[in-house]
């Protein structure tokens, strides 16, 4: 089945070129000028990945990213002239996944969808995980459960709702408990081997799985950043 992409963006070459680029690739794409049509898709339900452009009439990208991240955990790559450094961490904290700086290749923009793909879906079970895919972690603060079979986060009773990116993150932390993951270790493994992005987006997925993990994100105790060297997860 073909993967299906929505592309966002008001510039009518782009958009067209992008589109039939993406095609020819294989993918299944739909696109729209505006944030309001393309909320109003009749398949949006059943998209596999966004493409957003930030400058838009109307609701800009900032707010249709929050509006999917609201609704939905599938990815989100940003494709936009705004490549200020918080306007890109801006997009990444509204929900984005990746990052695309205008000009770009189609051919940097299909990389980036192909890393996606290859990533293993959520409820895939982790080679490192006790029987049953269940990693319990900071039980000094009430168990976390990652489960590594169901593609779950639940703190007690209550899931924890994450993105895709922010699972994966979590997975190779887990993986790697009590030891100390550069960034660029964890592009490699969660962005994918090869990755050419900016290493920021790793500390903006950080800052938000610590809003929904940390009793206190502010001061962490389970992902804790070890400075000079990247991020170490602490079962407690």
């Amino acid at each position: 089945m073909s993967v299906r992409l929505l592309v966002l963006d008001d510039d009518d070459g782009i958009r067209t070129s992008l589109s039939m680029a993406l095609e020819d690739e294989g993918y299944a794409v739909v696109a729209h000028a505006s944030a309001e049509d393309a909320l109003q898709e009749p398949s949006l339900a059943e998209v596999d990945v966004f493409l957003v452009d930030l400058m838009l009439g109307g609701m800009d990208g900032f707010g249709f990213v929050r509006e999917i991240r609201r609704r939905s955990d599938v990815p989100i790559i940003v494709i936009s002239a705004k490549a200020d450094t918080h306007d890109i961490v801006a997009a990444l904290e509204a929900g984005a996944d990746d990052y695309v700086t205008k000009p770009f290749e189609i051919k940097e923009v299909g990389a980036r969808l192909r890393a996606l793909r290859r990533r293993p879906p959520m409820a895939a079970p982790a080679p490192a995980s006790p029987p049953g895919g269940v990693v319990v972690l900071d039980a000094a603060h009430g168990p976390l459960v990652l489960d590594t079979l169901a593609g779950r986060v639940r703190r007690g009773d209550d899931e924890v709702h994450v993105t895709v990116t922010e699972y994966h993150l979590l997975r190779e932390l887990a993986e790697s408990a009590g030891r100390v993951l550069s960034r660029q270790v964890l592009l490699d493994r969660v962005w994918d081997r090869g990755y050419f992005g900016d290493e920021r987006i790793v500390d903006v997925h950080v800052r938000r799985l610590r809003t929904k993990i940390e009793a206190d994100p502010s001061e962490p105790t389970l992902l804790v950043t070890v400075r000079g060297l990247g991020y170490r997860l602490d079962p407690g």
